[in-house]
């Protein structure tokens, strides 16, 4: 059996980068909401983590390897390792305010063990992709309790968190969902090749890139990358490629003092005032504008 480790070193160059809030702490915690994302959809992204959602006000759309499904007021998730996942509001543009929590695996530690393993067991390709929380179940509402907490922990501002009891809490986390997941019959290989073309993508954004490349790196012909795309990720490559570009333009603007010009060649885009232009279209200001407006909120 390939261990947790190995399979770590594999997909680490996959996938979505985190931030993860403390050193050495492989956990992400966050309070986070619809407007922030370019027309209210965040980008389909994946990672080796498993992640909780708990929406905390108004509702979204939320989809997981093309599945869709609608959170409301007090509902969550759990998106299960290595699935593409986006939450959106596309048609009525309301907010909606969530909190997100993301576990690495490698909380558990480097070594081999039966831990590891039951890890890899549970939250393998093999195993349900997500499953939606409610209070209905009293499992359940212990898991989107245990969300909460956590977010808490990690926020109280009269001391700083608690390493030990965010690991404590997240783990009791990851056994309890792990109690209720159950395996599913499919093809995991077709998901392995969306994620090669996103990894491409996230890999090359800085770079012109043809439809033909992209599909390329899936292993598959234009036709069928269109279709997985459209069907695992709810948009064509390109736009998703111009997604991708625009919210890595926005980290620069928040992130850095780059110029205009520095930043938009450095996301893949063909001149400063293309970028501009697009910026605007989609984002409703230009990007001098949103980087004041960031700016203003952090002083605020």
């Amino acid at each position: 059996m390939i261990s947790l480790t190995k399979n770590l070193e594999v997909f680490s160059d996959l996938s979505e980068r985190l931030d993860y809030n403390l050193p050495d702490l492989p956990l992400y915690v966050r309070k986070g909401n619809l407007h922030q994302f370019n027309n209210f959809a965040a980008v389909a992204h994946w990672h080796v983590d498993v992640e909780f959602i708990y929406v905390l006000k108004g509702s979204m759309d939320f989809s997981v390897n093309g599945r869709i499904t609608r959170l409301h007021h007090g509902d969550g998730i759990f998106v299960n390792s290595q699935r593409l996942h986006y939450g959106y509001s596309l048609e009525d543009h309301n907010d909606c305010v969530f909190l997100v929590v993301v576990i690495h695996p490698s909380i558990l530690g480097e070594k081999t063990s039966i831990v590891q393993t039951y890890w890899g067991e549970k939250f393998s390709l093999m195993m349900a992709d997500f499953v939606v929380l409610t209070h209905q179940m009293d499992w359940q509402q212990s898991v989107l309790l245990s969300i909460q907490e956590i977010y808490q922990e990690m926020y109280n501002n009269h001391t700083p968190p608690n390493p030990l009891r965010l690991a404590s809490q997240a783990l009791s986390l990851c056994a309890t969902i792990g109690d209720h997941l159950q395996p599913i019959p499919g093809q995991p290989g077709v998901l392995t090749h969306v994620q090669e073309m996103t990894r491409f993508i996230h890999q090359n954004y800085d770079q012109k890139m043809t439809l033909e490349e992209i599909a390329a790196a899936g292993a598959v012909c234009r036709s069928r990358c269109c279709t997985l795309f459209n069907k695992y990720v709810g948009q064509t490559p390109n736009n998703y490629v111009t997604q991708y570009r625009l919210q890595k333009s926005c980290e620069m603007l928040k992130e850095t003092r780059r110029s205009i010009s520095e930043i938009a060649l450095a996301c893949g885009f063909q001149s400063s005032s293309y970028f501009s232009s697009i910026f605007r279209k989609q984002m409703g200001v230009v990007p001098q504008n949103y980087r004041r407006q960031v700016t203003n909120n952090e002083s605020s």
